[in-house]
């Protein structure tokens, strides 16, 4: 498929697509017409990334969990050691929120009772 039906189906602009791409996030080949051409290993890694994006890991750490993918399986135990630090974060992450949402209702709950 092409970036733009890319950009499409995982919801990423095609901006985002040629970043990722000259950050070597992720390598595209190319049809005989030189347009970029995506296949569907493609859209799940496209989508996997994302979800660390959103997850708050950094662009210099999705790089380097790329660069380990992309040297194959002798590097399970490394990728697994940096996701396993990345679930310890957004743990962290997690128990914040919940922190804050928590005094957030706290307070709603006390204007409620003023009003």
């Amino acid at each position: 498929m092409i970036i733009s039906e890319m950009s499409t189906l995982t919801n990423i602009s095609e901006h985002t697509l040629r970043y990722y791409e000259k950050k070597a996030l992720i390598t595209v080949s190319r049809d005989e017409r030189g347009r970029r051409s995506y296949d569907e290993n493609e859209v799940e890694w496209i989508r996997f990334i994302q979800r660390l994006k959103e997850t708050g890991m950094l662009l210099r750490d999705i790089k380097k969990y790329s660069d380990l993918r992309a040297a194959g399986d002798k590097t399970i135990l490394e990728r697994l050691e940096l996701l396993e630090e990345h679930r310890l974060f957004v743990l962290d992450e997690q128990n914040k929120w919940e922190r804050n949402l928590d005094n957030l209702n706290k307070k709603i709950e006390f204007y409620k009772n003023k009003a």
